[in-house]
């Protein structure tokens, strides 16, 4: 959808100057662009290290690109929690590490590659089942292990948005600039005449357009997304954590999908009837 919404800015905008009358060409100014792009990317630079840097150009990506979890791959994270509660309750913790300790290699994981793609959740189940299985937790102890998975991704996370947001914030100010250096310019041109003044004058105000423009219809947008992503792979964590913890204070398997299923939001979450006939083909697969 993030593509849409930047062909709709570009469409309504641009196609609304041109239905007004004006013309692309006074809009092309691509030394403004320079400017304000060119100084946007260096407080860019300048104000993150090379991990926000590189965090937030894959976020941002994925938030033009990708979407948060869909209530198919909550059905398949469930099925997936599920074959590994069962066989872990029938076969014991020796039957459940050759898959948790390779996961890629896994013939239950390989079930789900949707799941096996997320790297971050994959380890974030596996490592947990590692710790639970080679040492004695309580339920307690693993909610707060857990919690501070999750904190920690969290904070990295916001790190890259804020920069993102910041810039975005920064954009308005530098589109001033370049007015400025625009209107600077214009000053050698007082005796050409109020037609070639005009044409700079326009040049220049062109500054303040583009960052506005650039501002509040592309990149807050863009950090806005990248929070709501950020809040989706919460949620989906916060899905496996639930089950785990109920895992971890002796519920049977299907209690712990069934808490999980609970911390799904409605808008996402399988009903009671689909998490049965997905736990019934689990049973048959286990």
């Amino acid at each position: 959808m993030g593509v849409v919404g930047i062909l709709t800015v570009l469409g309504c905008v641009f196609g609304g100057f041109l239905a007004s009358g004006g013309h692309l060409h006074v809009v092309f100014q691509p030394f403004e662009v320079v400017i304000i792009g060119g100084a946007a990317l260096g407080g860019f630079i300048i104000g993150n290290p090379m991990n926000t840097i590189k965090k937030s150009i894959s976020m941002g990506i994925h938030a033009i690109t990708g979407g948060g979890p869909s209530k198919k791959d909550y059905v398949e994270l469930l099925q997936l929690l599920f074959q590994l509660f069962q066989i872990f309750r029938k076969d014991g913790p020796q039957a459940v590490e050759k898959h948790i300790e390779e996961p890629n290699s896994s013939e239950i994981f390989k079930l789900f590659p949707a799941f096996l793609k997320n790297h971050h959740a994959v380890d974030f189940l596996c490592d947990t089942m590692k710790i639970t299985l080679s040492a004695d937790l309580s339920q307690y102890d693993v909610d707060d292990l857990l919690d501070a998975d999750i904190k920690a991704a969290h904070e990295e996370e916001h790190a890259a948005q804020h920069a993102v947001q910041n810039t975005a914030d920064a954009l308005p100010g530098l589109g001033i600039v370049a007015a400025v250096l625009g209107i600077v310019h214009t000053m050698d041109y007082l005796t050409a005449g109020p037609e070639i003044i005009g044409h700079h004058v326009a040049a220049a105000l062109i500054g303040t357009f583009l960052g506005v423009l650039m501002c509040y219809g592309f990149i807050s947008p863009i950090a806005g997304k990248m929070n709501a992503d950020i809040a989706s792979e919460g949620r989906y964590l916060s899905v496996i954590k639930a089950a785990l913890v109920a895992l971890q204070r002796g519920a049977p398997p299907l209690v712990c999908v069934e808490f999980a299923r609970r911390t799904i939001f409605p808008v996402d979450r399988p009903s009671f009837e689909e998490m049965d006939t997905a736990t019934k083909e689990g049973k048959k697969a286990a």
